[in-house]
């Protein structure tokens, strides 16, 4: 830098969030092939929902049309994306039974045009035992999220926010989508209850749903200041290889306020370390979707 202007860090969180907040410039690559993606990890407090919405935002912002299924019963997905899930309001549950079609249950974001959210309500709640006896009980949201009405929409992307178990709702969301995304938190315990996960999603590949895959893992909650958090990202890396995003969410209050807000990171505070980074994962994401289909 030129002496005439210092390069503070406050100078620097400017230059980011002018990045994040003037993307025009910066358009990240649209899939050829539209992809559906379950975010999915039953151990709670990983960053799953906080995942999904940020990478969300950061494609919407960056000139990719996304859409976010809110199949959480709690709703945050809902409440961080800004979009209406009081009680009868159209949402997935009715699209999960049958009453009402994606478009129709589909808000647009405030915080994008490109960021779609079909929201959660409390009605969720009692659908797994509702599912049990409908037909077709693990393809109900299959049928619903159909090319046509995809289509419809002009989505380039498909984010299911599952709950954070391995019940129906979670099921319907790996029959839906062609790929995982993992999120995994750089602290103990982060590989545990990882391999039932994976048992599962086997169990889906092998009677439900042949073309899913694990596709993307990505590293949360890292905090350099402990020599646990390098030791997770090594065996995590060591253990799944290149489908590790090289890019890691580091451990942020902000990222964690954003929500009690009704806003994404990228929308709360586009300058912090949290924005960038998930701005920085939704672009390695997208590039990565594009490569794999050059080959």
């Amino acid at each position: 830098m030129s002496s005439g202007v210092g390069w503070t860090p406050i100078a620097e969180e400017a230059e980011r969030a002018a990045r994040v907040l003037h993307p025009d410039e910066n358009f990240m690559p649209r899939p050829t092939r539209r992809r559906v993606m379950t975010v999915a990890n039953q151990k709670g407090g990983v960053g799953k929902t906080t995942s999904a919405v940020n990478l969300a935002a950061g494609l919407a912002l960056h000139g990719v049309r996304t859409l976010v299924i809110d199949l959480d019963p709690q709703g945050n997905a809902s409440t961080a994306l800004d979009v209406d899930h009081r009680s009868g309001t159209p949402s997935v549950y009715e699209m999960l039974i049958g009453e009402v079609s994606v478009v129709e249950a589909t808000q647009v974001s405030a915080q994008s045009p490109n960021l779609l959210c079909v929201p959660a309500t409390i009605d969720l709640a009692g659908a797994e035992i509702e599912l049990v006896s409908m037909a077709s009980r693990e393809s109900r949201l299959k049928e619903a999220l159909s090319k046509e009405a995809l289509d419809e929409l002009g989505v380039d992307y498909v984010f299911i926010d599952c709950p954070p178990s391995l019940g129906l709702l979670t099921v319907n969301a790996l029959v839906a989508a062609h790929e995982v995304l993992i999120p995994i938190q750089c602290e103990y315990y982060a590989l545990e209850g990882l391999g039932q996960l994976l048992s599962n999603i086997e169990l889906v590949q092998r009677h439900l749903n042949q073309a899913l895959s694990v596709s993307t893992i990505l590293l949360t909650m890292y905090d350099g200041r402990t020599k646990l958090a390098d030791q997770v990202t090594q065996e995590v890396r060591n253990h799944f290889g290149d489908v590790v995003l090289k890019t890691i969410i580091p451990r942020s209050v902000k990222v964690s306020e954003a929500p009690g807000y009704g806003q994404t990171i990228l929308a709360y505070d586009p300058g912090s370390r949290g924005a960038m980074s998930y701005v920085d994962a939704a672009r390695e994401l997208a590039e990565r979707g594009v490569s794999r289909e050059r080959r």
